[in-house]
This record gives structure tokens, C-alpha cells and sequence, in this order.
């Protein structure tokens, strides 16, 4: 049985696809839930979402655990720098936004163009607050 993925939200999937041609080196983005399903994603056809969003969200739970073991506070961002490129994985409520870019790119301007789509993420998946 094969795994099906979610239909994507329209405006997650729209920051998705702006900050990816945003930015030219990165290869993709991903957006998981912090249990690691798949919430939407714009990745090259080589990679598989589903197992990305697992990792994200493996990585951003022992990323978390060792930052409040050392320092007592929240995570906002983990950076994985390999010899190939960048894996960025940026808390956002109760999902995470994985950003995966090659070596050449600009960390800072990855990070100055990432930060507010992942807020823009929070906001796009937060429930609605009903009127009494």
C-alpha cells in the first residue's frame, strides 16, 4: 500500500515555493509536524518527503532536549552544515520548516529570508480562535 501525501494548505505551499525562488542555491523545503508526518512540501523528485519529515522532525526533538538540558530554554533553529550543503531546520509552533540548500549558498541571507516564512507558517497553521 502506498503512502499518500496530505493535501497541502495553498498558503504554506505558497511561502514554500516564494522563499525557494527566493533563494537560488536551495534544493528544497519542507514543512513536518513535530511527530515528523508530512505537512507540505516542494522537494526535487530524488528525495523522499516522508522520510525527511521524519528526520526533521527526529532531529528537532533531540536538538530541543539538548538545548534545555544545556541552557534551560527553547530552540528556535538547528544547522546542519555537511560537505554538500546546508540542512536548516526552524521551529514554528507545532510544526517544522527543513530547508535544504547547497554548499554555495548565503547563510545569512538563508536565514534572513527563512525566519519570517517559518512565522509565516505558524500563522497559516494555527487554529482559528472562535467568537463565543
Amino acid at each position: 500500500m502506498a503512502i499518500t501525501e496530505p493535501e497541502p494548505h495553498p498558503a504554506v505551499l505558497a511561502e514554500l515555493t516564494g522563499l525557494r525562488a527566493r533563494i537560488p542555491a536551495l534544493t528544497g523545503t519542507l514543512v513536518a509536524s513535530n511527530d515528523g508526518l508530512l505537512v507540505a512540501h516542494d522537494l526535487p523528485a530524488h528525495i523522499e518527503p516522508n522520510g525527511v519529515a521524519a528526520l526533521a522532525a527526529s532531529q528537532l526533538g533531540v536538538s530541543h532536549r539538548l538545548t534545555a538540558t544545556a541552557h534551560g530554554g527553547g530552540l528556535h533553529e538547528v544547522v546542519v552544515n555537511g560537505t554538500d550543503g546546508y540542512v536548516v531546520v526552524y521551529a514554528c509552533g507545532w510544526t517544522s520548516l527543513t530547508v535544504l540548500a547547497g554548499p554555495e549558498v548565503n547563510v545569512g541571507r538563508l536565514h534572513l529570508e527563512s525566519r519570517p516564512v517559518a512565522r509565516a507558517i505558524t500563522g497559516h497553521l494555527s487554529p482559528t480562535e472562535s467568537n463565543p
